[in-house]
C-alpha cells in the first residue's frame, strides 16, 4: 500500500478473467462479486444464470413451496395490508404503449344496468364479473379469484349440460 492509502498494482490488479459457462467466452470478473459471477454480461448469458440460479434455488426442499400454501396467502396479504397501494405507485412510471388510444366506455348508471339483461350487462362490464368472483370469494388475491372461477365455470357447465353432480352446493331458493 503506498503513502496515499491507495492499493498499488496498477489498473488491472484487481481484474478477474473468467469463462462464461453459457456463452464460453472470457469476461473480465466484477470485482464486488469474484467468485460468484460465473456468467458475462451479454443478455442471453445473464438470462441462463438467472434460470440456474432460480432452479437452483427452486431445487432446495425448504424452498419449494415458498410460494403455496396458507401461510403464504396470509404473509402476502399482512404485507399488502402494511404497504396499501404499493402496486398503484409502480404503474405511474410505466413506459406508454405504443398503440392508438382506445375510446372511453361510458359508464352506465345502475338503473340502466337493472333494466337490462344480466347476460348483456355482464358481456359489457367484464369488471363487473371480476368483481363479483372477488366478492364470492372474499379476497382480491389472483389464485383465489382464478380458483373460484374455476369452479364457477365446472358449476355453469354442469348446469348446462344437465348434470346435477353440484345441487349440493347450490341452496334452496326461498
Amino acid at each position: 500500500m503506498g503513502e496515499d492509502g491507495f492499493a498499488r498494482g496498477g489498473p488491472m490488479a484487481n481484474k478477474i478473467q473468467s469463462k462464461c459457462l453459457c456463452c464460453g467466452d472470457i469476461f473480465t470478473v466484477d470485482v464486488r462479486n469474484r467468485g460468484r459471477q460465473k456468467y458475462c454480461r451479454k443478455r442471453p448469458c445473464r438470462a441462463a444464470g438467472k434460470a440456474a440460479r432460480q432452479r437452483r434455488w427452486l431445487g432446495k426442499p425448504e424452498n419449494r413451496d415458498y410460494f403455496r400454501g396458507p401461510e403464504h396467502v396470509h404473509r402476502v396479504r399482512v404485507w399488502r395490508a402494511e404497504h396499501p397501494g404499493y402496486w398503484r405507485a409502480h404503474q405511474r412510471g410505466r413506459r406508454i404503449a405504443l398503440q392508438d388510444t382506445l375510446a372511453l366506455q361510458v359508464v352506465e348508471s345502475p338503473e340502466d344496468l337493472a333494466r337490462r339483461a344480466l347476460q348483456d350487462a355482464l358481456r359489457s362490464q367484464g369488471p363487473v364479473l371480476i368483481g363479483l368472483i372477488a366478492h364470492l370469494s372474499d379476497s382480491a388475491l389472483q389464485d383465489d379469484i382464478a380458483s373460484t372461477t374455476r369452479r364457477l365455470l365446472e358449476l355453469g357447465q354442469d348446469i348446462l349440460s344437465g348434470q346435477t353432480s353440484h345441487a349440493s352446493q347450490t341452496s334452496a331458493a326461498p
